[in-house]
């Protein structure tokens, strides 16, 4: 049996504290997790993962010098089942996801190596366990909460709190209320889904939910008749207090922390009630885990496909946004290029040159890290396997024969079929779990860090913006192919001409997606009541771009009010064009998505000639003067309880207030999470230049923020004024918006004042070509199914060859010609490689 002369270091090690990821799931930098052949080295110093296949555990303790690692592997039980969910004990305050046990559901085999010992592949000590201190680390390891359940567990609680209105309920005397199986609606004859006002007591259905749960929406309607604003929903009381109120003038769910009393006045007790419905938030979790999209073929059959570029990803709960924009990404070979760069295999270690030289102690913590992760994850086929087979196991081979995914076969030895295999297991993958990749992004956001289905267009839009700044920390040197996103990247240009004067002005920002607006013509109600819409022209909705808009403006050449004409161009094209299709309205201030079904051309590509490009200036027109300047060119005055807690955390006066600068001047957490990522900048502790009298000080708006209000109907311009009139404040600016309807936003453009001193500068490269004609061809689109963009279910579809792939979570599978020409209706977002 082996010895180890180190096992008194070992005994000096801590178990995790609470606060502290223990990464005991899967590596950090792959997808090799407790399932596969070598399980996942734990290391016992800082609860890093690592595998043996591709070598990330010895890389790791090469660079950390860290001597301890924990093997752990597991294998499911024959008798685990999943257990029924039961009601919660306990009065609910929030929505929590608790941890399934894994020691109810699998064995683990763990395994102490000391990689002193041996450097190459760590020498097990089984016998190191006897000892008292070295037992209570590996139980702590094990027992912690693991990573990604730690963060998932996180992010799935909703807290829920009370409002004004719920604390300060007003009631009115009524008697009671039907006992609820006798009970319906009191507008139609429903008697599930019904919610009860808190104020009258009146009976009113909620609205239509998807998965069945009908509703005409007469609880709605009857808060926009009376203005009753709090309403409980009937079937989901608790004998604990619990329920699912909502607050119809706060748009969100809330608490009564006197429920049981306001239900008293309608004769309902609340010891003697039990949850018989689905909250609204199990409602949506659930259906966003059961849509399938459609993924038999014509004839009924299923066609899964396995193979490099055909791996699927878990769904998370609500994360197929992420899902859908991942694989699309992927399927792009730049992206594969930047970040699958494998170096040749040196000491037994195949890692990425990155890999090697990546500075950030954890890989968990790394942007590119992770990014890799996902790239090698669904690039190499080595996870694209049937449920129940394991990667590597040398169960299945992956036979690629050709460029057409049809020819990726799955052959078990007793046949060959592409999709097909004997044995136990699923025809369709596990999926790989991207939880480190989106506890990561989504960290510090005030959407993505949830668990809450989010907007596949505004994810993408942050992931470029959280990709570019971590590039440009890093350097886009030395790894890959310098900055992907730019792909993505052009330019269009505004141009406004006073129709009194006649002088022009010209305006070119810097976009990664085009978003245009769907008309809505209704044609009628289909016969289960939906609103059935006529189809729209895709180039249609891009053309209508390009038209002149007549506005009123303040002309600063004439000195008064004048009528102008506003056109818009293409000042570049871009690699990759992404159309975003605005199929939504706002109803009650909530974007509320429109089924409008969008129809492309008949070969899928769309060619833009001279007529849509932008050229800036002509010879013989005259710019308008710039805006009459502002008699003040102070700094603002700084957040006063922002400025000391960001002082009190040991940052420079200087770097304080910049970022204050650059986050709209408001809380202190937004602030320092701008700090975080700009600790690099080289000039982040130059002195703060006062902008040009008429800047204003207001740092100019963020790109998301901008696409926010652009995605509500608003044009970047607006937005961008109404974000700097507001301080940065998206709802106050959305207010401002409404308050201003008929402010183009073109009358005050200033140059904003930079976190580093400086305007930025108009002359900046804002990407893309100026060659036309610029021609495109669909590569993929995103397609999205439900009543908002908040809800429902996003899938892929990607061209692979002269196929269509459907990349649905994990189900990977063929797509038919058919069923791709309605999905390309249903279409969201639409990525269009320039051929």
């Amino acid at each position: 049996m082996a010895t180890c002369s180190h096992l008194g270091d070992l005994a000096r090690l801590q178990p995790p504290k609470l606060s502290q990821s223990v990464h005991r799931e899967e590596c950090t930098q792959c997808f090799d997790g407790q399932d596969t052949a070598g399980g996942v080295e734990v290391c016992l110093s800082c609860f890093n993962g690592g595998c043996a296949g591709p070598g990330h555990a010895r890389l790791h303790v090469e660079k950390m010098r860290h001597g301890f690692t924990l093997n752990v592997k597991r294998k499911l039980k024959p008798s685990a089942k999943r257990a029924n969910d039961e009601e919660p004990p306990a009065k609910m305050t929030k929505l929590a996801i608790v941890e399934d046990r894994e020691e109810d559901k699998y064995e683990h085999v763990t395994v102490i190596k000391c990689w002193a010992c041996d450097p190459e592949n760590g020498q097990e000590i089984p016998t190191a366990v006897q000892d008292a201190k070295i037992k209570a680390l590996v139980d702590g390891v094990m027992q912690s909460l693991s990573s990604a359940r730690q963060s998932e567990v996180k992010a799935w609680e909703e807290e829920f709190e009370a409002c004004e209105h719920t604390l300060l309920l007003e009631q009115l005397q009524t008697g009671h209320i039907p006992a609820s199986g006798l009970a319906h609606c009191t507008a139609c004859t429903l008697k599930e889904n019904l919610w009860l006002c808190m104020t009258c007591g009146s009976l009113g259905c909620g609205r239509s939910q998807y998965g069945g749960v009908g509703g005409n929406g007469h609880g709605v309607a009857h808060y926009e008749a009376t203005g009753h604003a709090v309403s409980v929903k009937l079937g989901t009381i608790t004998a604990e207090g619990g329920a699912d109120i909502f607050c119809y003038k706060c748009d969100e769910a809330r608490l009564d922390p006197e429920l049981g009393a306001h239900l008293a006045t309608f004769g309902i007790n609340v010891q003697g009630l039990k949850k018989t419905e689905k909250s609204m938030t199990e409602l949506q979790i659930e259906q966003n885990l059961q849509y399938d999209f459609s993924v038999s073929n014509e004839d009924g059959t299923v066609e899964p496909l396995f193979g490099p570029g055909l791996t699927g990803l878990a769904n998370l709960g609500n994360s197929c946004y992420i899902a859908s924009v991942l694989q699309t990404l992927f399927s792009l070979p730049v992206f594969q290029a930047q970040y699958a760069p494998f170096s040749t295999k040196t000491n037994n270690i195949r890692v990425s040159i990155h890999a090697r030289e990546c500075t950030v102690p954890f890989p968990a913590e790394c942007v590119r890290c992770q990014m890799e992760k996902v790239a090698d994850g669904l690039g190499s086929g080595r996870y694209s396997v049937p449920a129940g087979f394991g990667a590597g196991a040398g169960v299945l081979s992956l036979a690629p024969a050709s460029t057409d995914p049809g020819a990726m076969v799955v052959d078990s030895g007793a046949g060959a079929g592409t999709g097909t295999a004997t044995g136990t297991g699923s025809a369709f993958q596990a999926g790989l779990r991207p939880a480190g990749f989106k506890a990561l992004v989504g960290k510090g956001h005030v959407e993505f860090a949830t668990m809450k289905q989010q907007d596949a267009e505004e994810f993408f839009t942050y992931l470029m913006l959280v990709l570019r700044r971590d590039l440009k920390k890093a350097g886009t040197g030395g790894v890959g192919m310098g900055d992907p996103t730019q792909i993505f990247a052009h330019g269009t240009e505004q141009r406004l001409q006073c129709r009194q004067c006649n002088r022009v002005r010209y305006r070119v920002d810097s976009v990664d997606v085009v978003s245009v607006n769907v008309p809505s013509d209704e044609k009628g109600k289909n016969a289960e009541g939906k609103v059935q819409y006529a189809e729209v022209e895709l180039r249609k909705c891009v053309d209508s771009l390009f038209g002149a808009e007549v506005l009123e403006y303040e002309c600063v050449s004439c000195g008064r009010g004048v009528s102008a004409l506003r056109q818009t161009r293409f000042a570049s094209f871009p690699e990759v064009l992404v159309v975003h299709a605005k199929k939504f309205q706002l109803v009650g201030w909530v974007p509320t998505k429109l089924d409008i079904p969008v129809i492309l051309p008949a070969d899928d590509v769309l060619e833009f000639g001279e007529g849509t490009l932008g050229r800036g200036i002509q010879p013989g027109e005259e710019a308008l003067p710039e805006d009459a300047p502002a008699q003040s060119s102070a700094l603002p005055e700084f957040n006063v309880g922002a400025m000391a807690q960001l002082e009190g955390m040991g940052f420079p006066t200087v770097r304080c207030q910049k970022a204050l600068l650059a986050t709209g001047n408001g809380d202190a957490e937004a602030a320092m999470e701008w700090l975080f990522a700009h600790m690099e900048d080289p000039d982040i502790d130059d002195p703060i230049q006062v902008p040009a009298a008429g800047s204003g000080g207001v740092p100019e708006p963020e790109p998301e923020q901008v696409g926010m209000l652009a995605d509500m109907g608003f044009t970047p311009a607006q937005a961008r004024k109404a974000l700097r009139e507001t301080g940065g404040n998206a709802e106050r600016a959305v207010e401002w918006l409404f308050n201003h309807p008929d402010d183009s936003g073109e009358d005050s453009a200033p140059a904003a004042l930079t976190p580093s001193g400086d305007a930025p500068s108009t002359t900046t490269s804002i990407g893309g070509s100026k060659d036309v004609p610029a021609r495109y061809r669909l590569k993929a689109f995103i397609s999205h199914k439900g009543p908002s963009v908040h809800s429902g279910h996003y899938v892929a579809h990607i061209r692979m060859g002269d196929s269509w792939v459907l990349f649905n979570d994990e189900k990977v599978v063929r797509a038919d010609e058919e069923s791709v020409g309605e999905l390309k209706k249903l279409a969201y977002l639409y990525f269009f490689e320039r051929v």
